[in-house]
């Protein structure tokens, strides 16, 4: 039968305590060695007895530098453990902020709609008058001011149409004129409207009319 699995408790037994300690103790060291060697790492062993004695292994006699380096990389860890916990309740802190200013805006857009009044003190309602009043000058205001401009870009668009059509009846006026005049010219000399007839004289009339030559 193989060995079942042994329940790791305190040993009661000072001298057994002893032994498995230094046995242990020994494996323990052999393993760190072996990992440094067979995997190239830099592996620092530290080991303190019930009586207060060290024992330590380090790769090549070096536990100062692999201590140093320990403590860099233990120290940006929590400095960026640091920061995210800084962050993070910076993040939390910003979004409070933003849910009190949204549930702010919202109840203000019902006290303009009207709703919600109950709770308002006569103060608070009259700051609110104040407010629509105010609200409602300007809504007036910027609706003037788009009328006016409304009302000078028609202006201007009925300018170019009277130009446009004075320079239409110039131009039908202009026409007229040449048509009553060329209507005159061709009353003053109406020969010019009828063809003129060409007399055809016949060949053999010419023979006969032909002088005979002198001898």
């Amino acid at each position: 039968m193989g060995r079942g699995r042994v329940q790791l408790r305190r040993i009661e037994n000072k001298i057994n305590r002893q032994v498995t300690f230094s046995k242990r103790r020994s494996g323990l060291l052999k393993k760190a060695h072996e990992i440094s060697v067979l995997c190239d790492a830099e592996v620092a062993l530290i080991v303190f007895s019930t009586k207060g004695k060290l024992f330590e292994y380090s790769t090549d006699s070096c536990m100062e530098r692999i201590l140093e380096r320990y403590e860099r990389y233990s120290y940006a860890e929590r400095q960026l453990l640091a920061n995210d916990t800084e962050t993070c309740g910076s993040w939390t802190l910003e979004y409070a902020k933003l849910k009190a200013r949204i549930e702010v805006l919202q109840k203000n857009l019902r006290h303009y709609n009207g709703q919600d009044l109950d709770s308002l003190s006569l103060r608070e309602l009259q700051n609110l008058e104040q407010q629509l009043d105010s609200a409602l000058k300007h809504i007036r205001s910027r609706k003037n001011q788009l009328m006016y401009e409304s009302i000078t870009d028609l202006q201007k668009k009925d300018k170019a149409l009277q130009e446009q059509n004075n320079q239409l009846a110039k131009k039908v006026k202009e026409r007229e004129k040449e048509i009553c005049e060329q209507g005159e010219w061709e009353q003053q000399d109406p020969s010019s409207l009828v063809p003129q007839q060409t007399t055809h004289v016949p060949l053999s009339f010419l023979k006969r009319a032909k002088p005979n030559p002198t001898v």
